[in-house]
């Protein structure tokens, strides 16, 4: 990949795109999550500032950005094999919150980036048969532990995996009978001038709505009663002092899911098959949208629900009541 050199001229190097990207980091920042620091941050380094840092940012026009956007497309990555377009769609949208804070508040004539719009192809997920969910179940209730115990939990409510990871048993309300969501868990790239590259944190949602009480069935309620442990443990190792991270979780599922003669499954397809089969049972949508942790009901329709087809031809049998002939 082409990169540019990150000399600045001195003559104007305050209206640089190095210098206001930098400056517009530096103020946000401070309203992020540690994830999205890292992930911006990363953003910046390895794919704008490289292009774009010894640019005056005035100078840099609206078609520049759709080519580089393009040539990301094509041929970006550490192999120039073309990076995804949910990855180019974020880098972009960065872009676009730089030039807005360089013309909204340093008062700079910059091209105009609205419109330019990085199309995502759906890709279907796939969820659950009921049959699977049966069969996964049965598994995992007769092969009882603390792991399998916590895909049990995520697959009857719809926790993602850093909530389950973060999850302790003090998080449980065994007189009110749901879960208290306020923490997740994942790995994060460290700074550079820190031994390890990569750690482990524990911290709260990225969005307030994910805080969420979520009310526990009565059967996996059952299951946890049976299985308490100290209350400042973690559910899904039974001690304080040690944790399962996401990625040992998710290699758990899959060997789950191998036992089970189950393929072509991710650890995020228990939460989507959560939702679906909550709308084929009769969910209203918006407290299914509360107990997911979404920020509204369209996220939950359009994300999430996705009827099957015995749903939809159990719909399309109603309108043979209005049919005249029996």
């Amino acid at each position: 990949m082409q990169r540019r050199d990150k000399t600045i001229c001195k003559e104007g190097a305050g209206s640089s795109f190095y210098y206001v990207s930098s400056e517009w980091f530096s103020l946000q920042k401070t309203q992020w999550k540690q994830s999205s620091i890292v992930k911006y941050g990363n953003i910046m380094q390895s794919y704008l500032l490289p292009f774009f840092s010894d640019r005056l940012i005035a100078e840099i026009t609206r078609n520049e950005v759709v080519s580089f956007s393009n040539m990301l497309l094509e041929k970006g990555g550490v192999n120039e094999n073309g990076l995804s377009p949910k990855t180019v769609a974020s880098i972009i949208s960065v872009m676009k919150n730089i030039f807005e804070y360089a013309a909204r508040i340093k008062g700079y004539n910059v091209a105009d980036l609205t419109g330019i719009v990085i199309k995502q192809p759906q890709k279907p997920m796939k969820i659950l048969t009921r049959a699977e969910q049966q069969k996964l179940s049965k598994y995992l209730y007769e092969n009882l532990n603390p792991c399998n115990l916590g895909i049990l939990v995520c697959l009857y409510t719809g926790l993602r995996v850093g909530e389950i990871c973060a999850l302790k048993w003090d998080d449980i309300s065994f007189d009110e009978q749901y879960l208290y969501v306020h923490q997740t868990m994942q790995r994060l790239q460290t700074r550079e001038n820190e031994r390890e590259k990569t750690r482990v944190i524990i911290s709260a949602p990225k969005s307030d709505c994910s805080i969420r009480k979520i009310p526990i069935p009565d059967d996996i309620f059952y299951l946890l009663k049976k299985c308490k442990k100290p209350e400042n443990a973690f559910l899904l190792t039974g001690t304080g002092h040690r944790y399962m991270e996401p990625r040992t979780m998710q290699n758990h599922f899959q060997s789950v899911m191998k036992k089970c003669n189950i393929c072509n499954i991710n650890f995020h397809a228990l939460r989507h098959t959560f939702a679906t089969r909550c709308v084929e049972l009769g969910f209203d949508i918006k407290s299914l949208s509360e107990i997911l942790g979404h920020a509204s009901v369209n996220i939950t329709l359009n994300r999430y629900v996705h009827p099957s087809m015995e749903l939809k031809q159990k719909n399309m049998n109603k309108l043979s009541e209005l049919f005249p002939v029996r």
